[in-house]
């Protein structure tokens, strides 16, 4: 496993980031232990989740499930930097969401809880909150950090003068304002290259990108659509006839290159400058086999510029539409 700095922070993490959003309501409880053991035992001390995390299991059942891992003992939980989001509404009670400082004191202390951990490393605001001040947040997470319970902040789906302004707020109070960004990003999606990758780059912030593979769209889904290996949902049908030319490329690409097209969709975010760890989500032990393989592949000059013919990215903004 390759380790680099998450941001500008001092904090080692390594090149893939294990997402727990399949723990219980897709993968089982001691199969997402394994898996867990499974990712520390090749490298990976990154994980994260979140509050809202559980889908039919009900909202905190992943955290939990996090939590009895680290509870086993054996170092789990001081091997892993741990990652972990407040926003969504845990309850109806008004108060029980968004970024207030009130909401931030109690989801955090809720986590906590349920991750059986006394402090979080990287807490991520999950969405920007256009309601609550800037100074309000960073009060909280300035609380937050001299209680101890957790070491860094980071954002979530934030659009680049977000970023930006959390930022500029962060420095007027002397704090250390966001380390990191979690967004959308991959090579069918690539509108984080137009504001945000350069506003982050800036910044100092570490990109976090989710959904690496596009749904599934840049895993091979012809060839196991073919095979019978894959049922394409609705929208992920929809997805995939709207971009069929393009995936299609993609595929034979991959085919030459022999290497498997997710795992050439990964290793081509590893070699993005601003992109500290994709997030792979695996809902089995085979699916993080898989991941694992990005790691070692290296795209050279030609085979990356073959990808941008493929799947053409952004120009930093102005540049993109006015230069």
């Amino acid at each position: 496993m390759e380790y680099t700095h998450l941001g500008r922070t001092g904090l080692s993490v390594s090149r893939l980031c294990l997402g727990t959003m399949n723990f219980g309501p897709q993968t089982s409880e001691p199969d997402s232990h394994s898996i867990m053991d499974s990712a520390h035992e090749n490298g990976i001390n990154f994980f994260d989740t979140a509050n809202v995390y559980g889908q039919d299991k009900g909202r905190g059942a992943t955290e939990e499930i996090v939590g009895r891992f680290f509870a086993k003992g054996d170092g789990r939980r001081e091997k892993t930097v741990l990652a972990t989001k407040v926003y969504g509404n845990m309850t109806d009670y008004p108060n029980d969401g968004k970024l207030s400082a009130l909401n931030i004191r109690r989801a955090l202390d809720a986590s906590l809880k349920r991750l059986q951990t006394d402090y979080v490393d990287l807490y991520q605001f999950h969405h920007v909150d256009r309601d609550t001040p800037w100074d309000e947040i960073w009060q909280a997470i300035d609380v937050a950090i001299q209680q101890g319970k957790i070491l860094y902040a980071g954002s979530s789906n934030f659009a680049g003068w977000h970023i930006a302004t959390a930022q500029e707020a962060a420095r007027k109070r002397n704090s250390v304002g966001l380390v990191s960004e979690q967004s959308l990003y991959n090579l069918l999606t690539r509108d984080l290259e137009l504001e945000v990758i350069p506003a982050a780059q800036a910044n100092g912030l570490g990109i976090i990108p989710w959904s690496p593979l596009q749904g599934g769209l840049l895993g091979g889904v012809l060839k196991k659509n073919s095979e019978g290996k894959r049922r394409l949902e609705s929208r992920s049908a929809e997805s995939l006839a709207s971009h069929r030319p393009q995936i299609e490329a993609y595929e034979a690409f991959a085919d030459e290159l022999g290497h498997e097209p997710g795992d050439i969709a990964l290793a081509w975010l590893l070699h993005q400058p601003a992109v500290t760890a994709p997030i792979v989500g695996p809902r089995t032990q085979g699916q993080l086999d898989s991941a694992l393989r990005a790691v070692d592949l290296k795209l050279d000059a030609a085979a990356l510029a073959r990808l941008d013919e493929i799947f053409p990215g952004k120009k930093p903004a102005p540049e993109q539409y006015a230069w």
